[in-house]
């Protein structure tokens, strides 16, 4: 069972960049509950953090599987990844821009982290059959 950082706890970021690669091996369902945690800014900045996936660790695509929505506040975004039409994907893989404008110090400064958590098929079900019955 999958329930772990794909980025770390108070990663400070002032630059693109990308998390280590995360080996899904120990997963036992192919749906991921991904939570974007900023825990740090400063004003006038942005983040955009895509998710790309890899069938070796070593090679990734130019397109990520998802993408959170450009964020410039504190605050914690979920977001659900499935990857049951993507069998081939084996490692998970963070990477981040950030952009500053406006007055002051030009460098932009996010704190922030990724946790990852698998959700069970039983989980899923229930979320499914819960949404339907509003529709």
């Amino acid at each position: 069972m999958v329930d772990t950082l794909l980025v770390p706890e108070r990663t400070r970021v002032s630059a693109k960049g990308e998390s280590l690669a995360l080996d899904l091996a120990g997963a036992e369902h192919p749906v991921f509950l991904l939570t974007l945690n900023i825990t740090g800014v400063i004003e006038q900045e942005s983040l955009d953090v895509a998710i790309f996936g890899s069938p070796d660790g070593t090679t990734w695509p130019v397109k990520p599987l998802e993408t959170f929505p450009q964020k410039f506040y504190r605050g914690q975004h979920p977001m659900l990844l499935d990857l049951r039409q993507r069998p081939e994907v084996k490692f998970l893989r963070a990477n981040w821009e950030v952009n500053r404008w406006g007055r002051g110090e030009p460098t932009p400064m996010f704190e922030f982290n990724v946790s990852i958590k698998e959700v069970s098929p039983e989980i899923l079900n229930e979320a499914t059959a819960e949404a339907q019955s509003f529709a």
